[in-house]
This record gives structure tokens, C-alpha cells and sequence, in this order.
């Protein structure tokens, strides 16, 4: 169904998630460290990585750091790890990864992040087929009009409102109350949810929380 590329340095989690991913169909391929990933995605095109954060070589943020701006990050990548602090999940959403698991990993939690990944990716070239024909109709309307001004897109954090010119914990901060509301709202209140959905402990969460001055009644359904 999907190629699907596995990065861990543990054996037995490499052996564990190939055999779940190749009972539902996928073919996997598997590497140990940072080296052998790289190798693997420069040869091949992939529907979804499972990447680890903690390695030997380079760790995970990092090589996704790079593909992003090598132009390989093409395909939604799913970031592991059994340490990982706040910061971590956080600056791993920022470069581009689809979703964060926290170790030990469920069967359920794996193919639910799984199918959502491969889902956004193959709804992906549909989503640049329709910007192509937008941006078609759009130099075709202006021909011979009069001429078209652009302006410069702020960016995805200026349309949320956020104040780039603040101190960087405050604006950090900001982020990532903003952050946990969104996915409060979205779960209707759900404590529950949205840990699986951030992949944080409910404990250490529910303190983050505290911590931003988020209302927790706020995404409650009535």
C-alpha cells in the first residue's frame, strides 16, 4: 500500500514496527542511524517516515532539520522518541514533522498517526494540482490588465497573531499556548486526546498547561 521508511537504533523496534506495518500491507524499509536514513531517502521516494529522535549519530531533529532544507522532506514524518522534552515536540512541529509518538509506542497510536500521515500524503498532490490551476487562471486573467502587486506573505505565525519582535521565551510561550489550544479546542476538552495527540504524558501536559495560563474549560463542548 505505502512505502514506509523506519529509523531507529533499537533492533527490536525496527523488527516490531516492520512486522505491524508489513501485516497491514506496507513495504518497509529499515536503517539504524541517521547515515543509513539519509542514504535511504536520497535513493528513494517515501510515503511516510517513522524517524527517532535519540541516536548515535545525529539525532532525528537534526536530520529532519536538514532534509527540510535540503528539499527531501516530501513525504510526512512521524517523530519517536521515550525522552523528549516539551521543547523537543515543539521544534520537531516547527521544521515540518506530521506527528509525535512517545515510546513505548501502542499498535493503535502507531497505525492511527500511520493512516493520518499517509492520508495528508495522498491528498497532497491533489492540493498542488489545484494551486497550479489557481495560479494558471490568475496570470491568465491578468494579461494584458493592468498590472498585478503582490505583497510579501507574512508567513503562517504573523496570520495567527503572533509578535515576532518579543524576547524568544516569550514568544515561545505564546506559540505554544496557542498551540495547545488549538488542539484543545479541537478535541472538545479532551485531556485525554490531546495527549495521544502531542504525544506528552497526561501528567507532564495537564502542568504544561498550568504553566501557559490556558483555560481548560475553554475547549469544552457544551
Amino acid at each position: 500500500m505505502a512505502n514506509i521508511l523506519v529509523v531507529d537504533d533499537e533492533l527490536g523496534i525496527r523488527d516490531l514496527l516492520s512486522e505491524i506495518l508489513n501485516d497491514e500491507g506496507h513495504s518497509v524499509d529499515l536503517a539504524e542511524n541517521a547515515t543509513q536514513a539519509r542514504s535511504a531517502r536520497v535513493a528513494n521516494v517515501y510515503d511516510l517516515v517513522l524517524l527517532d529522535i535519540w541516536m548515535p549519530d545525529t539525532d532525528g531533529v537534526t536530520l529532519l532539520k536538514e532534509w527540510a532544507g535540503s528539499g527531501l522532506l516530501t513525504m510526512p514524518v512521524i517523530m519517536m522518541s521515550g525522552h523528549a522534552t516539551i521543547d523537543t515536540a515543539v521544534d520537531a512541529t516547527r521544521i515540518g514533522a506530521f506527528a509525535f509518538l512517545e515510546k513505548p509506542i501502542t499498535m493503535q497510536k502507531l497505525l492511527k498517526a500511520v493512516e493520518q500521515g499517509l492520508a495528508r500524503n495522498a491528498a497532497r498532490p491533489a492540493a498542488l494540482a489545484a494551486a497550479a490551476v489557481a495560479s494558471s487562471d490568475m496570470a491568465q486573467q491578468g494579461a494584458g490588465n493592468m498590472p498585478i502587486t503582490m505583497e510579501a506573505d507574512p508567513g503562517p505565525l504573523a496570520h495567527q497573531g503572533f509578535d515576532l519582535d518579543r524576547p524568544l521565551r516569550e514568544a515561545r510561550d505564546g506559540f505554544e499556548k496557542a498551540y495547545f489550544e488549538f488542539h484543545l479546542a479541537r478535541e472538545g476538552g479532551s485531556m485525554t486526546r490531546v495527549a495521544e495527540k502531542t504525544g506528552l504524558e497526561r501528567t507532564h501536559l495537564y502542568r504544561k498547561l498550568r504553566q501557559l495560563g490556558v483555560d481548560l474549560g475553554r475547549g469544552k463542548r457544551s
